[in-house]
Formats: structure tokens, C-alpha cells, sequence
């Protein structure tokens, strides 16, 4: 049983409660339904693989959060990014140019998210971290 660190005891049985706005229900973790690259399936990602190579910019990352969002060329709604799909050495900033590949979100399978997305232009006049380094302190986008 995965207990959520944030979880208060009541101090007499050991029982524990999970702090308010946890997404947890009855002490067992919810899963994501957005399929990352760490729980994708090998059918999964070789359906997103094969698909069609998609190019946008980014509209926001955020290091600490571990993820941030697209905007594709095509014009549709902004496409989630986790952290796990970002290819290459560098943190993508606000303006880089990319290109990825879409992937279904469970339960519908209507909406995307990004896999395998990789910066093909940096933003002009913007430092670039290496994911290597200790993240700046400003960076809380």
C-alpha cells in the first residue's frame, strides 16, 4: 500500500488521513491517467512512435512541477508535456520551437498528450539549463 508522504497520523490506532486536496481515496494513491512515459505501454508508445510527426512551440515548462504544455502549429488546444517525454539534454523554455508526436489519454482516448518531443529551435536571447545542473531559482513558470 503506497502511503502519500504528506499524510497526518491521529496518533493513537497509526491510522493515517491524507491532507486536505490529496488525491488520494481510502489511503491508496489515484493514478494519473495521463500516460507518461515511465507507465506507457510498449503498444503505446509504438503507436505514438509510428504516428505522425507533429511541430508547435512551447507555451510553458516548469522544471519543478515536471511538466508544461505545447502549442501546436495546427492551431488546436494547447497539448500536455510531462517532464518524462522531453528529449535531449536541455529544459525547454517559453518560445522554443518542437516537434513530438501525439499520444491518446485515457479513458476516451480524445484528447493528447506530447511524447517523444524534441527542441528544434531554441528561443533567441533566453538561457537554456542542461537538465544536469541544479535548476535557477527563478524558475517557477
Amino acid at each position: 500500500m503506497s502511503k502519500h508522504p504528506d499524510a497526518k497520523s491521529d496518533g493513537k490506532s497509526g491510522d493515517q488521513s491524507p491532507p486536505p486536496g490529496s488525491p488520494m481515496v481510502e489511503r491508496f494513491l489515484i493514478p494519473s491517467p495521463i500516460p507518461t512515459r515511465r507507465t506507457r505501454t510498449y503498444s503505446q508508445s509504438e503507436r505514438a512512435r509510428a504516428g505522425p510527426l507533429f511541430h508547435g512551440r512551447m507555451k510553458s515548462f516548469c522544471r519543478h512541477q515536471g511538466h508544461g504544455f505545447i502549442i501546436p502549429n495546427e492551431g488546436t488546444d494547447p497539448i500536455f508535456v510531462h517532464i518524462s517525454d522531453i528529449e535531449g539534454d536541455v529544459v525547454p523554455v517559453e518560445g522554443d520551437e518542437v516537434s513530438f508526436k501525439r499520444c491518446p489519454v485515457p479513458p476516451k482516448f480524445e484528447k493528447f498528450c506530447a511524447a517523444h518531443v524534441t527542441i528544434t529551435r531554441f528561443k533567441e536571447g533566453v538561457p537554456h539549463e542542461r537538465w544536469d545542473n541544479a535548476p535557477l531559482l527563478h524558475d517557477h513558470n
